[in-house]
């Protein structure tokens, strides 16, 4: 019975590949029952990094109790974000960068979080602490998850260490990353090749702030227009969600990756929002989010703030 690995849902390149990574690890350790899985199909970003590097996919589940009882999690913790099923396994190991936030264990287990800019970042630290072997193309992916969630190193959540790394594995990669970055990143943009559900939900998490439940998703771009063009009916996809799902909030922002600007649209609990970014929606429905582009360090602690007060 393998140890499953996997990250959140709606998984992004980060999530995918510190996954890959992880139970590669693991191996290296001598722990070579385990598996890397998702919980949910790559998006074109990550299928991007995955062929280019010649990586099959993880297979996807949708619960892990009906083939394991012990789990390891990559780039999360919150449950709202893990497989549905988590209470019924236990978890032996979390590598994370993000805050910890409705979790808790009946058992003692591993834990490495870092404030630093991916997943990938603190393996990468891992691996060279014990001396480990770190291939050409696990280097590849190592750096697609750094590039994916730094925006190859623009956004504010990236660290010096990361900077350091990101020079490390461009060495052992053996290729020009910042080229192969922006390539990455762009093959996420192609928004015409996507449904409206699938731009509201391909990177969204939910997370618990002051009782209430919010939904935010993000979507990359490198021009908002394409975005305005849909827009009507990216918000109707929304509606239907949130009644759906029941969200107090849900917030889509499109980020300009380009220009390091994003817009958001929102429904339902709109005041904390408003407040949180002192802007207001305008008459078109749009918030003006100017330099916002990391949910985790400029979106998720100043919204929390705002629906605690």
């Amino acid at each position: 019975m393998s140890t499953l690995i996997f990250g959140h849902k709606n998984p992004d390149t980060d999530t995918i590949t510190a996954a890959i990574a992880y139970a590669e690890y693991q191996k290296q350790l001598g722990n070579t029952d385990v598996e890397a899985v998702a919980l949910g199909t790559p998006n074109e970003e990550t299928q991007f990094a995955l062929d280019f590097f010649k990586v099959a996919a993880p297979r996807v589940i949708e619960t892990a109790a009906n083939e394991t009882d012990h789990v390891m999690l990559v780039d999360h913790n919150e449950a709202q974000q893990s497989v549905s099923d988590r209470a019924k396994v236990t978890i032996d190991a979390v590598v994370d960068h993000h805050r910890v936030a409705a979790f808790e264990t009946a058992m003692p287990l591993f834990m490495r979080l870092e404030p630093i800019g991916s997943a990938d970042s603190i393996l990468f630290k891992m691996f060279k602490e014990k001396g480990f072997k770190i291939s050409a193309t696990l280097a590849g992916l190592l750096a697609s998850g750094l590039i994916s969630d730094t925006l190859l190193l623009k956004s504010p959540t990236t660290t010096e260490d990361d900077k350091q790394i990101f020079a490390e594995l461009q060495e052992i990669a053996g290729i020009d990353l910042s080229d192969y970055g922006m390539k990455m990143l762009k093959a996420g943009t192609n928004l015409a090749a996507r449904s409206d559900q699938d731009i509201i939900d391909g990177d969204a998490k939910s997370f618990e702030m002051g009782g209430k439940t919010v939904r935010i998703d993000q979507v990359n771009t490198v021009d908002l227009e394409d975005i305005y063009a849909r827009q009507d009916n990216i918000v109707a996809a929304m509606q239907a969600e949130k009644d759906a799902e029941g969200y107090d909030l849900f917030l889509v922002v499109a980020t300009d990756i380009l220009n390091s600007n994003s817009v958001g649209f929102a429904l339902g609990e709109t005041a904390p929002l408003e407040a949180a970014f002192n802007e207001k929606i305008d008459a078109q429905g749009r918030l003006a989010l100017p330099g916002v582009v990391s949910r985790k360090k400029q979106i998720v602690p100043v919204l929390t703030t705002a629906f605690e007060k």
